[in-house]
């Protein structure tokens, strides 16, 4: 598949049939991921693949708050076989960046602007998102409500110097409703682009 094609075609897909994907497949979706750019080639990222029933249940019930996962949209996104948690390090980051080449000994977190060690394991999952299309089959990313986080550690024995950004599902689609959000619409470029200055009008200048 060319890239523009999954691209355009790559969306969150919150239902699942039960047929199982191809261990190999999974295997491929990771390994793109370790192609994703990461600041001084850190690369401070950890995927947690769960792909057994038992370790998938494990993951819903670690992860679901008291009352909730009994929805329509939660019933599609449970039957999704694989599981993936990207994890990030930020010490990693520190470490990588107080070696001698690098220098900054100070290990002052101040000198990072963006945590990249979070942007850079979400670009390595944007990668598995691109990947899974390629593969033909669905995924979503989703977040782990953040009260939940420290009984999804202790489950499966996550160690500090990592945290979970999110996680991805991945199955073989099923049919399933659009997002309501989707009704706001897709930005055009003139409304996030500001060529040359802010709030300047995007568009191509050609001689005349």
């Amino acid at each position: 598949m060319e890239l523009t094609d999954a691209i355009r075609r790559r969306r969150m897909v919150r239902n699942y049939t039960d047929e199982p994907v191809d261990p190999a497949v999974v295997e491929r979706i990771l390994s793109q991921a370790l192609h994703a750019p990461s600041a001084g080639f850190s690369q401070g990222w950890a995927f947690l693949r769960l792909d057994s029933a038992n370790d998938v249940q494990r993951f819903w019930a670690a992860t679901t708050p008291a009352g909730a996962g009994s929805d329509a949209w939660s019933a599609g996104l449970r039957r999704a076989p694989v599981i993936i948690v990207p994890l990030s390090s930020k010490e990693a980051y520190i470490e990588r960046y107080a070696a001698p080449d690098k220098g900054w000994t100070d290990r002052d977190e101040a000198r990072w602007p963006a945590p990249y060690w979070d942007i850079d394991t979400g670009m390595a999952s944007m990668l598995m998102l691109l990947a899974v299309v390629d593969e033909g089959l669905g995924a979503c990313f989703f977040g782990i409500p953040p009260e939940r986080i420290d009984t999804f550690r202790t489950e499966f024995g996550i160690p500090d110097t990592f945290k979970p950004i999110g996680a991805i599902s991945i199955g073989h689609r099923a049919a399933d409703r659009r997002s309501p959000s989707l009704k706001r619409g897709r930005r055009g470029l003139a409304d996030v682009v500001h060529h040359g200055q802010w709030n300047s009008a995007s568009g191509t200048t050609t001689a005349g």
